[in-house]
């Protein structure tokens, strides 16, 4: 009887080494601390939600002169 799948004897007592390990990583990770005035943080937060309110508005008034329009079209 022949085990042609049994033939090979693989052992691995060790690790490979393909060399990989040895070399530069791609990104260097540097860990610096900056740090963050609370001041600049509140000026975006207002200046983002002076935005979304002139947005919210425009389309409130845009809206109620739609309703205005339709509302004098339909009384003539």
């Amino acid at each position: 009887m022949n085990d042609k799948g049994f033939e090979s004897d693989i052992t691995l007592d060790e690790t490979p080494h393909f060399g990989v390990t040895e070399e530069k990583p791609l990104k260097i990770l540097k860990k610096q601390s900056k740090k963050v005035d609370i001041n600049v943080l509140k000026a975006r937060a207002q200046e983002i939600e002076n935005k979304e309110s002139r947005k919210n508005i425009s389309i409130f008034i845009f809206f109620l002169l739609m309703l205005g329009a339709f509302g004098i079209f339909l009384s003539t």
